[in-house]
């Protein structure tokens, strides 16, 4: 599948700010037998001052900018074209939990895949025993991991109920399981935490998802929005599988990568620091559209 993608980020500050220095994370990932990007740019206004690119440990392209001028508002747009090359053969290869941990303690690589990286609390996820005890329940009508994780992805699906207006982008991991309610990326922090308490490793996707509108409505131009998911280590042979427990799916065709991550702080669009004595406002428009 082929898309054309953009992202568009807008900041709107109620006073001009000066002094920001940023690190942005929009571009999407080229990932042998994901996805490859064809091409890819970014437009800024105002220009930064500085301006310079680099990768992440985990792989994501990384651009960093830093303002001296005052302005009183930011706008941020990525464009790119994008072959998704996914191929799930569906195939279970992984083993089951006990299998796993000892596959685990045999793996010696410490590189942005190793599941080492994705086993223990990060900075946005902490182990929870409430949670750790709701994923538990999956793993008494399975067998393998990719079953375990299967079936958790489909009851987060069915057990909580979205919600743009329940949970804010802070919202600790425990308070939205409690809830019972949120977005992406509060299912995709839950589904990370049961599993990481299991001692299956987990990480975080952030991406697009492609999505259609309704039949005989027109497509709504920047209505779509940034999305989430998780990626599962299932073992030597199976390796990385993701799900996506808002749609109850494993990650497909029309899922897009920006980049792999423990949690949200590690894929979050843009971050940094300013001088300001204000607040402001962001909108966000995203726009997939399949290339014939």
């Amino acid at each position: 599948m082929l898309y054309d993608l953009k992202l568009k980020l807008d900041y709107t500050y109620d006073v001009p700010v000066s002094g920001g220095r940023h690190l942005a994370r929009v571009f999407p990932l080229h990932s042998p037998g994901i996805q490859k990007v064809v091409a890819a740019g970014l437009t800024l206004s105002p220009q930064p001052a500085e301006h310079s690119v680099f990768v992440d440990f985990f792989g994501s392209q990384v651009t960093a900018l830093a303002y001296r001028s005052p302005h009183d508002a930011l706008e941020i747009t990525m464009t790119a074209r994008v072959e998704v090359e996914r191929d799930d053969p569906d195939i279970d290869f992984s083993p089951d939990l006990g299998g796993l941990r000892a596959e685990i303690a045999a793996h010696w690589d410490l590189g942005a895949r190793s599941p080492h990286h994705f086993l223990s609390a990060s900075p946005r996820i902490r182990l929870d025993p409430e949670i750790t005890a709701y994923a538990r329940e999956s793993l008494g009508s399975t067998t393998t991991v990719r079953q375990a994780a299967n079936d958790l992805c489909l009851r987060i699906f069915n057990d909580f109920t979205y919600d743009g207006e329940a949970t804010l982008v802070d919202t600790p991991v425990s308070e939205a399981f409690g809830l019972k309610r949120g977005v992406c990326q509060d299912f995709a922090h839950i589904m990370i935490a049961g599993l990481r308490g299991l001692g299956i490793p987990a990480g975080y996707v952030s991406g697009f998802l492609r999505t259609l509108p309704p039949k005989g409505q027109p497509r709504l131009e920047g209505a779509d929005a940034m999305h989430a998911w998780v990626n599962v280590w299932c073992g030597r042979e199976a390796g990385w599988v993701e799900f996506d427990p808002t749609n109850a799916i494993r990650a497909g065709q029309d899922h897009i990568v920006i980049g792999y991550g423990r949690d949200y702080s590690d894929v979050t669009p843009i971050v940094g620091v300013l001088r300001s004595a204000g607040g402001h406002e962001t909108t966000q428009a995203v726009d997939v559209i399949e290339v014939p």
